[in-house]
């Protein structure tokens, strides 16, 4: 056994010593024990605890991998998230209001992916293990939603009927306004018999609807979501906000940042998470680069009542970004990027000077070095929003606000 001293957190949320030596579910001011396996701490002992160390409130979390902070107190996975997106700024050399953190509760989660494996002796369903292969079963998982957790009796059925020996299937589950709406990938190839097997399980556990690699069994009930006044059907495993309590937030924060615009555009718009909620006081025009989710936006605006007018693009804007051109006329722009942020659509928005951008990040990173982009066409940070939606997790939200620097000054 070797004894280490925990300096800080890496970014992935393992505790570091000098080396480094990376030392899982450790806090920094601890001191550990345990053998080294290369640069990675194993069958590590707490030594001298922090006064941050609390117990976790999941039975599973030792053995689970869905969460990486749940031994540390609230107050200090806040701080450190905080302080993530600060170090991202100062990186670039940005001082930035930061307004603090909006933390998602336990139980929240409506979206997640499960794994499950046939076994000689039934079925596994759960989260992998850290950095591994086996599947945790997590009957009391405080992350999930109880309407997610209830899936599990489905998800064993699927796989009883449809999973290889081989591997194991990804399940992903969604809570819709009508019920579950299941995602299977990694299963049997589909054939005729299967199929009119997994109907009938469908039926059995009333899903919404069940989807097999990219073919629709059964559609029971449209799973709908709601986006303000809007009613939208996201494709199969269609991205979504992973929990409404901080979609709610993150969409307060960007109409605040978009407040008195007339005609927005929403880029990265997925199904509508903003677009819709927006058009009840501007004209949007939404783009993004699946099709089906263009459509599902689209349909829901015109089945919807009280709106503006909303156009939608179906466009690959990593391959083919909107040019500074083609932005005049906006007063606002939403953008809501992928973890590899938006280099190329930056420019063209800070080139076409729209006075109000919200910018809505996963990736602080990324984040910081499109916000430089900004900052340096004449933008202000106004503020930053950090938003908790994983909690006990290591990952980390932001929604900002920018403006032009003129525009800034006039309104003061």
């Amino acid at each position: 056994m070797q004894q280490f001293t925990i300096i800080r957190l890496g970014h992935q949320g393992d505790g570091i010593a000098e080396g480094p030596v990376f030392a899982p579910r450790t806090l920094p001011g601890e001191v550990v024990s345990g053998q080294l396996d290369g640069k990675v701490l194993t069958d590590i002992r707490i030594d001298m605890p922090s006064d941050d160390r609390v117990k976790p409130p999941c039975p599973h979390y030792k053995s689970c991998g869905g969460c990486a902070l749940q031994h540390a107190s609230d107050a200090f996975v806040a701080d450190f998230k905080v302080g993530v997106v600060r170090q991202a700024l100062d990186a670039q050399g940005i001082a930035a209001d930061i307004r603090g953190i909006h933390t998602s509760p336990p139980r929240s989660r409506r979206r997640a992916t499960l794994a499950a494996r046939r076994t000689k002796k039934g079925v596994l369903v759960g989260f992998h293990a850290r950095a591994s292969d086996t599947i945790t079963e997590i009957p009391e998982c405080h992350l999930l939603t109880p309407d997610l957790l209830a899936a599990r009796p489905a998800i064993a059925d699927l796989a009883m009927a449809g999973a290889s020996r081989k591997g194991a299937m990804a399940v992903t589950v969604t809570q819709s306004d009508q019920g579950l709406d299941l995602l299977v990938r990694g299963g049997k190839p589909l054939d005729g018999p299967l199929q009119i097997t997994l109907a009938a399980i469908a039926d059995r556990h009333d899903l919404a609807r069940l989807t097999w690699e990219d073919e629709v069994i059964v559609t029971r009930r449209n799973p709908e979501q709601t986006f303000g006044a809007a009613r939208v059907t996201p494709p199969p495993g269609a991205f979504l906000q992973a929990t409404q309590d901080s979609e709610a937030r993150l969409l307060s924060a960007v109409k605040e940042a978009t407040q008195g615009a007339s005609r927005i555009i929403d880029l990265f718009a997925g199904c509508g998470t903003f677009a819709l909620p927006l058009a009840q006081t501007a004209e949007v025009h939404a783009v993004e680069g699946d099709r089906a989710m263009t459509a599902a936006l689209d349909k829901g605006w015109r089945h919807a009542t009280g709106l503006k007018r909303v156009t939608v693009e179906a466009r690959d804007l990593f391959r083919n970004p909107i040019i500074a051109e083609d932005l005049a006329g906006f007063d606002a722009a939403v953008i809501d990027p992928p973890r590899a942020g938006a280099e190329t659509q930056t420019e063209q928005l800070a080139a076409a000077q729209i006075p109000r951008i919200a910018f809505v990040s996963c990736n602080p990173v990324t984040f910081a070095r499109d916000a430089k982009t900004l900052i340096a066409a004449g933008y202000c940070l106004d503020w930053v929003q950090v938003v908790d939606q994983f909690r006990w997790s290591a990952h980390v939200e932001l929604a900002a606000s920018f403006t032009l620097s003129h525009m800034a000054l006039n309104e003061e």
